[in-house]
């Protein structure tokens, strides 16, 4: 994601100055064993327990597509930051991975569809939440889910979503939802937090959308 108020985010920051040093924070780079540990352990809970079709949005550089990946599921990663995504294709080089350099609110993968949507921190950074939660539901095939992590930052001013908006934007869009709280895990932040961070994994019926596969390899 890049620097950009107009278009393609709400707030200015400079994703490609960051990637530098993006994994140094712990839930970023999972280099701690225990923090690793822990968001294997919720991702393992959240995604299907069969191995599929994964389209991680805002991906950064990688870290929980590797651990997707790691669980069986064959992944695409978008991220609009060209750093960002040349750090991912390393961490999973050699892995069943492709990633591509686009905007998380209109992922670059044509006509393909997912069995699972996973975006961690990025729909708090999104102008239009409502619109772009309903073009990640048609990026799912019939039963698929969305996985997605948010939170809400900061005292004074805070940013964020809160969970009960967020679940209300899901609540017509899908046939279930299942909040998880994560603030009460320091495990996967590498310590303690204060503020509201949570998880919402929100699955589709069966009848929802097309199951429309055409070859990945047309996604470049």
């Amino acid at each position: 994601m890049r620097k950009n108020h107009d278009e393609r985010t709400s707030v200015g920051i400079d994703w490609d100055a960051e990637a530098a040093a993006f994994d140094d924070e712990p839930d970023h780079g999972l280099r701690d064993p225990e923090v690793r540990a822990a968001w294997a352990e919720r991702l393992r809970s959240w995604l299907p327990e069969r191995a599929g079709d994964l389209l991680d949005l805002g991906c950064g550089t990688g870290s929980l597509a590797l651990l997707a990946a790691e669980q069986g599921h064959r992944v695409t990663g978008v991220d609009l930051s060209v750093p960002m995504i040349g750090l991912a294709r390393a961490k999973l080089a050699g892995r069943d991975a492709v990633f591509l350099v686009g905007d998380a609110a209109a992922p670059p993968v044509g006509e393909q569809r997912f069995d699972t949507v996973l975006v961690r921190h990025v729909l708090w950074a999104l102008p239009d939440p409502a619109r772009v939660l309903r073009h990640w539901r048609d990026l799912l095939r019939p039963g698929g889910r969305l996985v997605l992590v948010e939170g809400v930052w900061g005292t004074v001013t805070p940013v964020g979503i809160p969970a009960d908006h967020l679940t209300a934007l899901l609540a017509p869009l899908t046939a279930h939802t299942r909040l998880e709280r994560l603030s009460d895990d320091p495990r996967l932040w590498g310590g303690a937090v204060q503020d509201e961070r949570y998880a919402v994994v929100a699955t589709l019926q069966p009848h929802e959308a097309e199951d429309i596969r055409p070859d990945r390899a047309n996604l470049g």
